[in-house]
């Protein structure tokens, strides 16, 4: 229901929403096997959260429109560990802040009124809780505006 009424937006395919936890970047297929590898040791609980609010990314020039994650301890916890195992196996720290998020439109030539019209329109968005009973780590074939998404191995939380 938050799909359409922002000229200028590229709207992400639902089927490719996801939370990022650790954007990996290009990678050889060794570290990418270790990175699979070690995720696999992540043990943690399922637990549930919910996405409240739209919001957009960029500042003065907006490049992107999302929902915001409420971030429980469960989810920030979980995203730690794996910024942790990810500069075990040599990759660099990540420099910015987290701020869970699901991206709903990449934005090229939206205006900041439109924007800023659609975040007034929309922006008290909420979903009930729900149960987050997985991860997975993602691969992403070459496309303009993120996506397709190839789940390359998915880990069950207990």
């Amino acid at each position: 229901m938050l799909r359409g009424g922002l000229p200028g937006a590229r709207w992400i395919d639902p089927e490719n929403y996801h939370i990022t936890l650790r954007f990996i970047g290009d990678v050889d297929d060794m570290v990418a096997h270790e990175a699979a590898s070690m995720l696999a040791q992540v043990k943690r609980d399922a637990f549930d959260l919910h996405l409240e609010g739209v919001t957009s990314f960029g500042g003065r020039k907006p490049r992107a429109v999302v929902a915001s994650v409420t971030a429980g301890r469960a989810l920030t916890e979980m995203q730690a560990e794996q910024e942790r195992i990810m500069q075990r196996i040599g990759l660099e720290p990540e420099g910015r802040k987290y701020t869970p998020h699901v991206t709903l439109a990449r934005l090229r030539a939206a205006s900041n009124r439109d924007v800023a019209n659609y975040l007034a329109a929309r922006g008290f968005f909420r979903t009930p809780a729900f149960k987050v009973s997985r991860f997975v780590l993602f691969s992403s074939r070459a496309s303009v505006g993120g996506g397709p998404y190839v789940v390359e191995a998915s880990y069950p939380l207990s």
